[in-house]
Protein backbone atom coordinates (compact mmCIF):
# COMPACT_ATOMS: atom_id res chain seq x y z
CA UNK A 1 0.00 0.00 0.00
CA UNK A 2 1.29 3.35 -0.97
CA UNK A 3 1.06 6.35 1.32
CA UNK A 4 -0.26 9.49 -0.15
CA UNK A 5 1.78 12.68 0.07
CA UNK A 6 5.15 11.01 0.42
CA UNK A 7 7.67 10.95 -2.30
CA UNK A 8 10.21 8.28 -2.91
CA UNK A 9 13.78 9.44 -3.32
CA UNK A 10 16.35 7.51 -5.14
CA UNK A 11 19.63 7.11 -3.27
CA UNK A 12 22.80 7.22 -5.29
CA UNK A 13 26.44 7.24 -4.33
CA UNK A 14 27.06 10.28 -6.51
CA UNK A 15 24.77 13.07 -5.38
CA UNK A 16 25.04 16.73 -6.50
CA UNK A 17 25.89 17.76 -2.92
CA UNK A 18 28.88 15.41 -2.80
CA UNK A 19 30.08 16.66 -6.18
CA UNK A 20 29.91 20.28 -5.00
CA UNK A 21 32.01 19.65 -1.87
CA UNK A 22 34.56 17.64 -3.84
CA UNK A 23 34.94 20.53 -6.28
CA UNK A 24 35.37 23.07 -3.49
CA UNK A 25 38.11 20.92 -1.94
CA UNK A 26 39.93 20.72 -5.26
CA UNK A 27 39.83 24.50 -5.68
CA UNK A 28 41.12 24.98 -2.14
CA UNK A 29 44.01 22.54 -2.62
CA UNK A 30 44.86 23.97 -6.05
CA UNK A 31 44.91 27.52 -4.62
CA UNK A 32 47.15 26.45 -1.77
CA UNK A 33 49.55 24.71 -4.15
CA UNK A 34 49.67 27.75 -6.45
CA UNK A 35 50.39 30.07 -3.51
CA UNK A 36 53.21 27.83 -2.31
CA UNK A 37 54.67 27.61 -5.81
CA UNK A 38 54.58 31.39 -6.35
CA UNK A 39 56.07 32.05 -2.92
CA UNK A 40 58.93 29.67 -3.64
CA UNK A 41 59.51 31.17 -7.08
CA UNK A 42 59.63 34.73 -5.74
CA UNK A 43 61.87 33.74 -2.83
CA UNK A 44 64.34 31.90 -5.04
CA UNK A 45 64.42 34.74 -7.60
CA UNK A 46 65.24 37.32 -4.90
CA UNK A 47 67.59 35.15 -2.83
CA UNK A 48 70.82 36.42 -4.37
CA UNK A 49 69.78 40.06 -4.26
CA UNK A 50 68.33 39.90 -0.75
CA UNK A 51 71.46 38.45 0.87
CA UNK A 52 73.97 40.34 -1.27
CA UNK A 53 74.88 42.98 1.34
CA UNK A 54 73.69 41.19 4.46
CA UNK A 55 76.18 39.02 6.27
CA UNK A 56 76.63 38.47 9.97
CA UNK A 57 80.15 38.10 11.32
CA UNK A 58 80.98 34.79 13.05
CA UNK A 59 81.85 36.51 16.33
CA UNK A 60 82.84 39.90 17.76
CA UNK A 61 86.59 39.30 17.30
CA UNK A 62 86.20 38.53 13.61
CA UNK A 63 84.13 41.67 13.17
CA UNK A 64 86.71 43.96 14.75
CA UNK A 65 89.57 42.47 12.72
CA UNK A 66 87.87 42.61 9.33
CA UNK A 67 85.22 45.29 9.59
CA UNK A 68 86.40 48.86 9.30
CA UNK A 69 84.53 50.98 6.84
CA UNK A 70 83.96 54.47 5.59
CA UNK A 71 80.36 55.30 4.78
CA UNK A 72 77.43 57.59 5.42
CA UNK A 73 75.70 58.04 8.75
CA UNK A 74 72.26 59.40 9.45
CA UNK A 75 70.47 59.90 12.76
CA UNK A 76 67.06 59.11 14.19
CA UNK A 77 65.36 60.35 17.31
CA UNK A 78 61.97 61.72 18.33
CA UNK A 79 59.77 59.45 16.19
CA UNK A 80 61.36 56.31 17.75
CA UNK A 81 62.01 57.56 21.32
CA UNK A 82 60.53 55.12 23.84
CA UNK A 83 59.96 52.34 21.30
CA UNK A 84 61.52 48.88 21.42
CA UNK A 85 64.85 48.26 19.64
CA UNK A 86 65.99 45.03 17.99
CA UNK A 87 67.81 43.84 21.12
CA UNK A 88 64.77 44.44 23.36
CA UNK A 89 65.88 47.71 24.97
CA UNK A 90 63.75 50.83 24.97
CA UNK A 91 65.20 53.40 22.57
CA UNK A 92 66.54 56.54 24.26
CA UNK A 93 67.27 59.21 21.67
CA UNK A 94 69.79 60.90 23.99
CA UNK A 95 71.86 57.73 24.64
CA UNK A 96 74.99 56.81 22.69
CA UNK A 97 73.47 54.07 20.55
CA UNK A 98 73.23 53.17 16.89
CA UNK A 99 71.53 50.87 14.39
CA UNK A 100 73.58 48.77 11.97
CA UNK A 101 72.56 46.06 9.49
CA UNK A 102 75.13 43.40 10.32
CA UNK A 103 77.31 44.24 13.34
CA UNK A 104 76.44 42.11 16.38
CA UNK A 105 73.85 43.59 18.72
CA UNK A 106 75.54 44.80 21.90
CA UNK A 107 78.88 45.47 20.22
CA UNK A 108 80.55 48.86 20.53
CA UNK A 109 81.96 50.87 17.65
CA UNK A 110 83.90 54.09 17.27
CA UNK A 111 82.18 56.39 14.78
CA UNK A 112 84.36 59.28 13.57
CA UNK A 113 82.97 62.18 11.55
CA UNK A 114 85.39 62.61 8.65
CA UNK A 115 84.27 66.21 8.02
CA UNK A 116 85.26 67.54 11.45
CA UNK A 117 87.32 64.78 13.11
CA UNK A 118 84.97 64.31 16.08
CA UNK A 119 84.37 60.77 17.32
CA UNK A 120 81.98 58.93 19.61
CA UNK A 121 81.69 55.36 20.91
CA UNK A 122 78.21 53.91 20.43
CA UNK A 123 76.52 50.61 21.30
CA UNK A 124 74.77 48.75 18.46
CA UNK A 125 71.27 48.03 19.79
CA UNK A 126 69.08 48.15 16.68
CA UNK A 127 68.94 47.15 13.02
CA UNK A 128 69.00 49.59 10.13
CA UNK A 129 69.34 51.93 8.36
CA UNK A 130 66.78 50.93 5.76
CA UNK A 131 67.66 53.65 3.25
CA UNK A 132 70.05 52.75 0.44
CA UNK A 133 73.44 54.46 0.69
CA UNK A 134 73.47 54.77 4.47
CA UNK A 135 75.67 52.55 6.62
CA UNK A 136 74.73 53.42 10.20
CA UNK A 137 71.87 55.20 11.99
CA UNK A 138 72.99 57.09 15.08
CA UNK A 139 70.82 58.17 17.97
CA UNK A 140 70.20 61.91 18.29
CA UNK A 141 72.62 62.08 21.25
CA UNK A 142 75.47 60.51 19.24
CA UNK A 143 74.70 62.67 16.20
CA UNK A 144 74.77 65.78 18.38
CA UNK A 145 78.25 64.84 19.69
CA UNK A 146 79.45 64.41 16.08
CA UNK A 147 77.92 67.80 15.14
CA UNK A 148 75.87 66.27 12.31
CA UNK A 149 72.33 67.10 13.49
CA UNK A 150 71.69 70.13 11.24
CA UNK A 151 72.81 68.36 8.06
CA UNK A 152 71.30 64.98 8.95
CA UNK A 153 74.03 63.06 7.12
CA UNK A 154 77.80 62.79 7.51
CA UNK A 155 80.72 60.86 6.06
CA UNK A 156 81.99 58.63 8.86
CA UNK A 157 84.53 55.95 9.61
CA UNK A 158 83.14 52.99 11.59
CA UNK A 159 85.64 50.97 13.64
CA UNK A 160 84.49 48.10 15.91
CA UNK A 161 86.09 48.05 19.37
Amino acid sequence: MKREGTSVRSVSAYSPKARRSRGAGFVWVAGLALTAYLGTAVASANRERAWENFSLPEDGAAASDSFRTVGRASWYGPQFDGKMTANGETFDMHAMTAAHRSLPLGSRVLVRNLDNGRGVVVKINDRGPYIHGRDIDLSYGAARELRMVPNGLARVEITPL
